[in-house]
């Protein structure tokens, strides 16, 4: 050791293993000194420290050292005070840099750069692990000396790795993996898992960052928690309020760093496989009963605690979106809104297609969904070419796979059905979701609730499930974009995912939700955020077609907004999308554009998958067995969550301040004691009434009860409803006592009883009348008047006799008029009807 570095060892060859489990870092101080940077990353009860040593003095190579002890804090502050010892000949260790993780390190044409997260933000609580928004970032250089040959060229790399906003859309968590699903988190796959990394590099952006730094190297130098993954997509969480159970509803999207880029510039597949805006979207619904995926443990008669248990109240669906898997493209040089499709290679043998399905086998199991979404009918073929070659990829893989394991391929014209008013494009959708989910499933972390054994007809039998659920296949859902369209698809799906999680949580008594309910509409800003989201990362725009397009709700100014978007989705693609695919691939770490060779040749071209990847990815008794490890000792969450020495109000805890159905707008306290699944607003309201009696007499028979119901007789009043005759001494009635007396035994008069008997009866009568009658109720005043409408001689029928006199005086004033000076003057002609009228009756 050397008085520069006393704590850390400057000798190249490795540390001596030390036994032990890294902690939790959450916390992360930077310091500085002329000859290295220490980063010190502490867990949340800042009861254990560890360090690391990055040189300064090399340009060309990176030096990184970790010292693998764990110290406290009294013995962190003594290393410390050491370093600063040693280094007081060059100005100590300097200010303390708060940083809150390592994203990684990059470098252009000389010298290394390290970025940190500069400032973070709570988007999530998942079983008490924080999710986490990058909010800024620093890029900070290593070599204190830094030198540039080329500065032009070093500042113009810098400014295109700059372009990717690492402020917007990068989400990380130091305690849950965010790059795999929750299932897998849970239970891990049945699949081997051969790659050095802890989290799926498929979606962690930053694994070139990462990558990069221990080049030529089988195992990363550094340990896990200080390899930080950062996810680009989308994270959201809402909380559903239903009668006082708090329920999370969070969505999750990962965009994979294969094959990524701008619009036009990324289609199709590349050949090992890779599609173009792959995007695994998440749906994650648990009940906060408990803040952990598991229940606290129980105790035996000595007060040990003996094991915990996973808790049920946890459950995802998984959903798939990705470009067509054949070689296509679009070439934006003409300047075209929509430029030409061309299929630019022809595979007879769809290499790239199957390895990419083998993949998604592999990635999770059979059966495989594929809703392809593109238009069938155009008067120019544009899509409808990729229509025909997608359908001959599928039929011609489809052949070689055995019959239970043959992928479902459902192609529909959504676009046309919508236009042309044929199909009911939400119901169609949702009868494909039920399909799906029937087939696919969905991870439970438990059984079923106990209720549903419950059965509802003593001569039922009721099939109760034991044991947690798992989801085995995928659907994969796509359009020529695999943004409008698929996004209004995949919320349909996420629709009808909600009700069957919340049926398995015991939230609901069916899993049919109706729209426009608090819930579903929650949800459907949900997908419409995940959407914009997703389209403005692919094209640079939002959507233009939202769900509420495909329900003909469309709000008063989405033609305008839709024409703006497809304005700034034009403008970008023609003139934004290169420099923006070059800071991707610069940020990726991707050498540059290769040119479509030929595949080499496997080894049989009717054996195109692998067998074992068509085993289950999740067996039963496996993650059920996974599952009690994970809770027994993987499951620790207070390690962030409980902070006992940071003072929290209850307004600033994201639990509390979470979006949820009683924050949308027009709500207030009192609707927390209201149903969220109840629907409400106009979309109620019948679409075609067919009357006053025929609506009245509709409502009328909806109620089981209407003719069991009906008093017989003039019968107005029921035995306790009669008032109290008896001979006690009257009270004031607007004392007191009288008003108790009065309020405990309420009395309506004989008037008002009469009254509402009557419009019972009324109603009544309205149900009991054959539908041939009219709606009104004296036919023969109605047919009286119109005969004397129509002229005929009206002596013989019978008049009442105030009815005639107030017919003549309202004749005689229509024919007269008043002059200014108060005189009759001569009136309108009458018409002749109406003399014969009168004349008859003089006469």
């Amino acid at each position: 050791m050397t008085m520069d570095d006393p704590a850390i060892d400057t000798d190249p060859q490795p540390a001596p293993t030390i036994s032990r489990s890294y902690s939790t870092f959450t916390k992360f101080i930077l310091y500085e000194t002329r000859r290295n940077f220490y980063l010190i990353g502490s867990n949340a009860a800042d009861s254990g420290h560890h360090i690391i040593r990055i040189n300064r003095t090399t340009q060309d190579e990176l030096d990184i050292i970790e010292d693998v002890v764990e110290y406290t804090g009294k013995e962190m502050s003594i290393v410390l005070k050491m370093l600063d010892d040693g280094n007081r000949a060059s100005g100590g260790l300097g200010k303390a840099r708060v940083v809150f993780g390592l994203a990684g390190f990059i470098r252009f044409t000389a010298g290394w750069y390290m970025i940190v997260i500069s400032k973070r933000s709570v988007v999530a609580l998942l079983g008490g692990h924080y999710l986490y928004h990058c909010e800024n970032t620093d890029i900070i250089p290593v070599c204190f000396n830094h030198k540039v040959d080329k500065p032009a060229e070093e500042q113009r790399l810098m400014n295109i790795f700059k372009q990717v906003d690492m402020s917007k859309n990068f989400y990380f968590s130091y305690t849950y993996d965010l790059t795999s699903t929750l299932q897998h988190n849970l239970t891990r796959s049945s699949r081997p898992n051969n790659s050095p990394w802890l989290f799926n590099d498929r979606y962690a952006w930053n694994y070139h960052l990462l990558a990069c730094t221990f080049a030529g190297q089988d195992i990363p130098r550094l340990s896990p928690p200080w390899l930080l993954p950062l996810v680009h997509g989308h994270v959201d969480q809402a909380k559903l309020t239903v009668l006082g159970r708090v329920i999370f509803v969070t969505l999750i999207a990962r965009r994979s760093r294969h094959f990524a880029g701008a619009r036009y510039l990324k289609r199709g597949v590349n050949a090992e496989g890779n599609v173009a805006n792959e995007v695994e979207t998440e749906q994650i619904v648990a009940e906060a009963l408990t803040t952990p995926f598991y229940y606290p443990a129980t105790r035996d008669q000595s007060g040990k605690h003996i094991y915990r248990r996973p808790s049920p109240n946890y459950t995802s669906y998984v959903q798939y979106r990705g470009s067509i898997p054949i070689y296509w493209a679009q070439e934006t040089t003409s300047m075209s809104p929509k430029p030409p499709i061309e299929i630019t290679v022809v595979d007879p043998f769809y290499s790239a297609a199957s390895r990419h399905f083998d993949d998604l086998f592999k990635r999770y199991g059979a059966p495989i969904t594929i809703l392809n979404l593109i238009k069938r009918r155009e008067p120019v073929p544009r899509e409808s070419k990729l229509l025909d070659e997608y359908t001959q990829c599928v039929r011609y893989l489809n052949q070689f796979l055995p019959a239970d394991k043959k992928m479902v391929y459902r192609a529909w014209d959504m676009s046309r059905a919508y236009k042309e008013k044929t199909q009911d494009v939400i119901s169609y959708l949702e009868d494909i979701a039920e399909e799906s989910i029937q087939m696919t499933g969905f991870f439970h972390s438990g059984p079923e609730p106990y209720s549903h054994f419950i059965p509802v007809d003593s001569g039922e039998q009721t099939v109760w499930r034991r044991d947690i659920l798992l989801q085995n296949g995928i659907c994969r859902t796509n359009c020529v974009d695999c943004l409008d369209r698929t996004n209004a698809a995949q919320f349909v799906f996420g629709k009808r995912a909600l009700g069957h999680q919340l049926y398995a949580l015991g939230i609901v008594d069916t899993p049919n939700l109706a729209f426009d309910s608090d819930a579903v509409n929650m949800l459907t800003e949900m997908y419409h955020d995940h959407g914009d989201t997703i389209a403005l990362q692919y094209t640079g725009s939002a959507l233009v077609n939202r769900v509420e397009t495909y329900r003909r709700m469309p709000h008063w100014n989405s033609h305008s907004r839709d024409i703006i978007e497809n304005i700034r989705r034009f403008y970008t693609n023609s003139l934004l999308d290169a420099d923006k695919q070059t800071a991707i691939n610069l940020f990726l770490g991707v050498a540059g554009e290769r040119t479509i060779t030929h595949p080499p040749v496997r080894g049989g071209y009717r054996k195109w998958f692998d067998e074992e990847h068509l085993k289950p990815a999740y067996v039963l008794h496996e993650c059920d067995a996974a599952l009690k490890e994970f809770v027994k000792c993987r499951g620790d969450f207070w390690v962030e969550y409980y902070r006992p020495l940071l003072f929290t109000s209850l307004g600033k805890h994201f639990a509390y301040s979470m979006n949820s159905t009683l924050k949308l707008p027009g709500k207030t306290a009192k609707d927390m004691n209201h149903s969220p699944f109840e629907p409400h607003g106009r979309r109620n309201r019948p679409q075609h009434p067919r009357g006053v009696v025929q609506g009245m007499r509709q409502w009328m028979s909806a109620s089981p009860n209407a003719q069991a119901n009906k008093p017989s007789g003039n019968t107005a009043l029921w035995p306790d409803q009669k008032h109290n005759t008896t001979g006690a001494p009257e009270l004031d009635k607007y004392s007191t006592e009288g008003m108790a007396i009065r309020l405990l035994d309420p009395t309506v008069s004989e008037t008002e009883e009469a009254e509402y008997q009557g419009y019972i009866d009324q109603c009544q009568e309205l149900l009991d009348a054959p539908s041939t009658m009219g709606e009104r109720k004296n036919i023969e005043i109605y047919s009286n008047a119109v005969r004397t409408a129509a002229g005929e001689d009206m002596a013989e029928w019978s008049w009442p006799e105030d009815s005639l006199p107030k017919y003549i005086a309202y004749v005689e004033r229509g024919q007269k008029c008043y002059l200014d000076d108060g005189k009759f003057g001569e009136g309108c002609s009458i018409h002749f009807n109406y003399e014969k009228w009168l004349n008859g009756l003089s006469g």
